[in-house]
C-alpha cells in the first residue's frame, strides 16, 4: 500500500469515491483538448487496415529485427557511440513512467493533469511502448506527443512498442533520435514473399519542417530537449542503470542488441528494464525470445546483472509481481501500460499461481474492471438491466469465482445468479481455469485487433496509471497513481500501489 506520509485522497482500494466512481467536479483535461479531437476507435476498417502489419508480421515472421539492423547502421554512421548510453551524474534523481499513451483522444488527455502534478520536480520522462496509435505516422505526433506533454518541463525518452514499429519506426527514430532514414522494405524471402511484401504498410512521409515547428511550439524549452541514441538504449548514473530495449512487432531482440544488452547489463550496479513487452503478466510468464538463443528474462535473473525491476508496457492495465529468484532475491515485474490508451480488463486474469495472490497487486481492482466492462456491454447490447453490475456486485462475483478476498472489503451478501452469470460471460475465471472460449464474450482473450475495438470510453472513471520513481543511493520508490478523469483526483492523484526496493 501507499506510504502513511502521502495519503492524498481515498485510492480505490479503500472507496468507490477513490475509484473515481462518483467525481465531484469534472477533470480539467478538457481544457487542453484540440479543438478538433478525433473519435479514435479500433471499430473502424480504415484503423484496422492501418495496422495490417501486426498481422502479417505473426503470419509471415516479424521483419522488425532486420529494418532494427539497418536503423542502428544508419545511428553507427551518424557517429552515435556504441554503447547507446545517456550518462546523468546525480546520484539521486527521479523520473516519471507511462506505457501505451497516444490515442491522441480524451483517455490520453485526462492522464496529463494528474501527471503534471504527481511528477512534478522529476528529472525526465519515459514512455514504455506505443508512443503512436494506430500506426505510429509521424504526422499523428503533434497531438498524440507534443500537445499533451506541451507542459512537462524535462526531456522524455521512450522505447518503441509494436504500433510505432507499423510504419518501420520511422516516425519513432525521427521524433526521437533526429534521425530520417526509411529502413524498409521488409526482407521476407520464399516462394510466398511476394504477398507479405505486396500488403506491408510502407512508411509515412516526414514532413521534417513541420515537426519543427511543433517541436518549437509546444516543447521547445532548452530543459525539454533530448535525442537519445537509438531505439534501445541505457541511462547509467552513479546509483541506478535504466535500461530500455526495443522488443518490435512480436516481441524479439535481434541478436546486435542481445548482446548489447548482455554488455550494459554487466556488472554490481543495480538495474531497472523497460521494456515494451512485459516479462510477467495475467498471470503469465513471457521471458522475451532473443535471437540466435537465450532470453531477455534469464539476463534479468543472472544474479551477476544485479537488476532490482523490470517494467513493461502493451498491456493497457497495471500489475506487480514480486519473483522471488532461484538464489533469493526478489524482484519486481511491473506492467505499466496504462497512459492513455483503451484500458485492458483485469477482472480476466486469474487467481495468481506465479506469485501468491494476497503479494499482487493490480489496477483497476478485478471488480472495477467488471464493472465497467459489465456496463459498456450493457450499452451496446441494449440489455442494462440484465448486464450492469456495481461495483460491489461485480466485486461479490470476482471474490466468488477466484475464491480470493474483495478488493474494497464490502460486507454484503452473496453475488446473485445474474452476477455470477455476467462474470463468467464476461470471462472471471473459476479459480484457476477460465471456461471453454466459445463461451466467453470478447473482453480479452482474442486478438488484440480484435478485443480492443471493444475497450474504450471518454468519460470517468477511466482507469488509467502512471508511475513515479524516485532514487536515492540507497533505495528505489516506484508509486503508481491513478488517474480516473475526476476533477477531484488531478491535485493529488491517487497512490495505488508503492514498493521501495534497497539498492545498497
Amino acid at each position: 500500500m501507499c506510504a502513511e506520509e502521502h495519503p492524498g485522497p481515498d485510492n480505490s482500494r479503500t472507496s468507490e469515491a477513490g475509484a473515481g466512481w462518483t467525481c465531484q467536479k469534472p477533470g480539467t483535461f478538457h481544457d487542453l483538448l484540440p479543438e478538433r479531437v478525433a473519435d479514435f476507435s479500433w471499430r473502424r476498417p480504415r484503423v484496422l487496415w492501418r495496422s495490417r502489419n501486426d498481422v502479417l508480421a505473426r503470419l509471415f515472421g516479424d521483419p522488425s529485427n532486420a529494418i532494427r539492423r539497418r536503423c542502428v547502421a544508419a545511428l553507427r554512421e551518424r557517429g552515435t557511440p556504441a554503447a547507446f548510453t545517456v550518462h546523468r551524474s546525480e546520484p539521486e534523481f527521479s523520473f516519471a513512467l507511462l506505457g501505451d499513451t497516444g490515442e491522441g483522444d480524451r483517455s490520453q488527455y485526462a492522464v496529463v493533469p494528474a501527471l503534471l502534478n504527481a511528477a512534478a520536480g522529476t528529472d525526465f520522462m519515459i514512455i514504455a511502448s506505443d508512443v503512436i496509435y494506430p500506426a505510429g505516422d509521424a504526422d499523428e505526433y503533434p497531438d498524440k506527443f507534443f500537445r499533451p506533454y506541451r507542459d512537462y518541463p524535462a526531456p522524455i525518452y521512450a522505447i518503441p512498442g509494436n504500433h510505432d514499429w507499423y510504419d518501420g519506426l520511422r516516425g519513432f527514430l525521427h521524433v526521437f533520435c533526429d534521425l530520417d532514414v526509411d529502413c524498409s522494405p521488409p526482407p521476407w524471402r520464399g516462394p510466398l514473399s511476394f504477398l507479405p511484401r505486396l500488403l506491408w504498410r510502407a512508411p509515412g512521409e516526414v514532413d521534417a519542417a513541420a515537426l519543427a515547428e511543433v517541436r518549437r511550439r509546444y516543447r521547445g524549452a532548452p530543459g525539454q530537449q533530448a535525442v537519445q541514441p537509438g531505439p534501445y538504449w541505457a541511462i547509467d548514473t552513479p546509483s541506478l542503470r535504466i535500461i530500455g530495449v526495443d522488443t518490435g512487432i512480436t516481441g524479439s531482440l535481434d541478436r546486435d542488441q542481445g548482446r548489447w544488452l548482455r554488455e550494459v547489463s554487466a556488472g554490481p550496479k543495480p538495474k531497472l528494464l523497460v521494456t515494451g513487452k512485459p516479462l510477467y503478466v495475467d498471470d503469465e510468464h513471457r521471458p522475451g525470445e532473443i535471437e540466435g538463443g537465450g532470453t531477455v528474462d534469464e539476463i534479468v535473473q543472472d544474479p551477476a546483472h544485479n537488476y532490482v525491476a523490470a517494467i513493461g508496457g502493451d498491456i493497457h492495465n497495471y500489475q506487480r509481481y514480486p519473483v522471488t529468484t532461484e538464489d533469493g532475491r526478489t524482484i519486481q515485474y511491473i506492467v505499466s501500460g496504462g497512459g492513455g490508451a483503451f484500458m485492458h480488463a483485469t477482472h480476466t486474469i486469474p487467481r495468481t499461481r506465479l506469485v501468491e495472490e494476497d503479494q499482487f497487486r493490480c489496477y483497476p481492482l478485478r471488480g472495477d474492471s467488471l464493472s465497467r466492462y459489465s456496463k459498456l456491454y450493457g450499452r451496446w447490447l441494449r440489455l442494462p438491466k440484465l448486464f450492469e453490475l456495481t461495483p460491489e456486485e461485480a466485486t461479490a462475483a470476482v471474490q466468488h469465482r477466484l475464491g480470493i478476498r474483495p478488493g474494497r472489503g464490502y460486507t454484503g451478501p452473496k453475488p446473485s445468479f445474474r452476477a455470477r452469470f455476467i462474470a463468467a460471460l464476461l470471462g472471471v475465471p473459476r479459480g484457476g481455469r477460465h471456461r471453454p472460449r466459445f463461451l466467453r464474450a470478447p473482453v480479452h482473450k482474442l486478438p488484440q485487433r480484435f478485443r480492443s475495438e471493444l475497450a474504450d470510453w471518454d468519460h470517468p472513471p477511466f482507469f488509467k496509471s502512471f508511475l513515479r520513481v524516485d532514487v536515492t543511493e540507497s533505495h528505489l520508490r516506484i508509486r503508481c497513481h491513478a488517474a480516473t478523469g475526476c476533477g477531484d483526483h488531478e491535485a493529488a492523484p491517487p497512490c495505488e500501489d508503492e514498493v521501495t526496493i534497497k539498492l545498497r
